[in-house]
Formats: structure tokens, sequence, C-alpha cells
């Protein structure tokens, strides 16, 4: 609604408003450009006007969507997931990504898997393996290597840590 309006407001020609995204199909006067991006800066809303930078942030949405509010995880494997969301070639995402975020999918994906396996080791509510389980993980062996790859720490310390900073807490 946000980008809706601040559209309208400059009378600025749009196709589709959907998730803050915009097409305007007409090229937008200098003027009424810059004020379309201080407007939006405002809210903490970026222009874009690179696809290449659009196509990234979609890529980002979708991995994003994808480990932290999805259900469950897709069964198949995440390339054909992505390529089919955005109805792209995959090998075309994956270096496009590497080249512009310096990271490859499969590493953004990693990193994303992994806060979600923290934020669900804080809530308390699941095992490891249920954990393991709900993200696809082959073993609870794999996630614990992952998990200690990327954070240096085992689930089991991560999680003791946690603890440790809730008694502190309780005891101001």
């Amino acid at each position: 609604m946000l980008v809706k309006s601040e559209l309208e407001k400059l009378r600025l020609d749009y196709k589709v408003v959907d998730l803050g995204e915009a097409i305007i199909p007409d090229k937008i006067p200098d003027k009424k450009y810059e004020a379309l991006k201080a407007a939006l800066q405002k809210w903490g809303l970026e222009l874009m006007d690179d696809k290449r930078s659009m196509l990234i942030e979609k890529i980002k949405n979708v991995i994003i969507e994808m480990v932290h509010y999805a259900d469950e995880l897709p069964r198949t494997n995440y390339s054909a997931y992505i390529s089919d969301k955005l109805d792209q070639d995959y090998t075309y995402l994956a270096n496009l990504f590497s080249e512009v975020v310096g990271t490859t999918i499969e590493h953004f994906i990693i990193g994303h898997k992994i806060e979600k396996v923290k934020e669900l080791l804080v809530y308390d509510e699941m095992s490891l393996t249920e954990i393991a389980e709900k993200l696809h993980y082959s073993s609870v062996a794999h996630l614990s290597n992952q998990f200690k790859k990327v954070t240096g720490l085992t689930p089991s310390h991560f999680k003791k840590l946690k603890n440790k900073r809730r008694v502190a807490l309780e005891n101001v």
C-alpha cells in the first residue's frame, strides 16, 4: 500500500504493486524519480531499477520464505525449487547471485538454515533430531557438523550458552 500510495501522490503510472514491487512502464522524469526515491527511503525502502539487483532480491526472498516461513521445506532440491519459483534457469541465477553477492546460493541457504536451527533451539520445543528432520538434514550428525562449521559451536553448546544467558538475566 505504501509504494502504491507514493506512486499515486506523484501521479506515476504503474502496472502492478505486489509486496512493494511496482512495474512502471514509462521512464520517470528525474524530479519525480528523486522524489519517489526520497519518499521510499523515509520508510526504509529502496528504489531499485536495476533488473539484476531486483532478481537478486527475489532470490533472497524465495530462500528466506522457504527456510523461515514455509511450514515445511520443499522435498525437491533447492535449485529446482528456486528455478521454478522464479521461472529462470538455475545456472543463470546461481552465477548471477555469486557474482553480485559474493557467495553461493548454497551458502546463503545454509546460513539461513543455521539461523532457523538457532531459532528452534532457543524456543526449546523440539529435539535436535526433530529439527534435523524438519529442515531435511540427512542426519543429526550432518546438522551438527554444519552448525559447528558456521557458528563455531555445537548445537548443544549453543543451547547451554542460551540457557546460561537466561539464568543470568533472571538474576538481575
